[in-house]
């Protein structure tokens, strides 16, 4: 047998090869909003101390209440649907929605948090280096990062709550 007629064999055997859509890189790692400088959360205190609020240098509003709940509201860059609030509450996992007005425009004066800073308040905390902002809930992972590049949310499935079968949350 020719070498011809090899190769034709041989091209005749091999499988195609399908062209794929290339898959969307992985979001970039979160920034550690806890190696961040904390503030004293009575500095950022509003609505009579019911919760906490800053501004940022990009211009959100974030406010985490002493009953759990947090997030932020603005110009959320590559959120989905032009969302302009991304909140949560403790143990569970935020999200992003549309509101009309800014939630949190009543709370009175509001202070900005300077870059690289973080506020905390029980298992929360949100901090901004400058550009990025982001919160996370320390109970279970979650939270969100708004930043120039896109805005996601962290651990959008509760590992505490739906887990593949054989893991376990408290020894990975």
């Amino acid at each position: 047998m020719g070498a011809a007629a090899l190769a034709a064999g041989a091209a005749v055997v091999v499988p195609g090869v399908a062209a794929a859509e290339p898959t969307e890189p992985p979001p970039p790692p979160p920034p550690n909003v806890n190696a961040f400088e904390p503030v004293k959360p009575s500095e950022f205190a509003v609505y009579d101390g019911a919760a906490y609020a800053f501004t940022t240098p990009d211009g959100l509003t974030c406010m985490l209440q002493r009953s759990g709940g947090y997030g932020c509201s603005g110009v959320i860059p590559g959120a989905p649907e032009g969302a302009n609030l991304v909140s949560g509450a403790i143990g569970g996992v935020p999200g992003f929605s549309n509101v009309v007005a800014n939630p949190f425009a009543n709370a009175g004066d509001i202070k900005p948090l300077p870059p690289n800073a973080r506020l905390s308040y029980q298992t929360l905390s949100c901090g901004t280096d400058g550009s990025t902002t982001s919160c996370v809930d320390s109970r279970n992972q979650s939270g969100f990062v708004i930043s120039p590049a896109g805005s996601f949310i962290l651990n959008a499935v509760n590992p505490l709550v739906d887990r593949p079968e054989g893991t376990n949350p408290y020894f990975n």
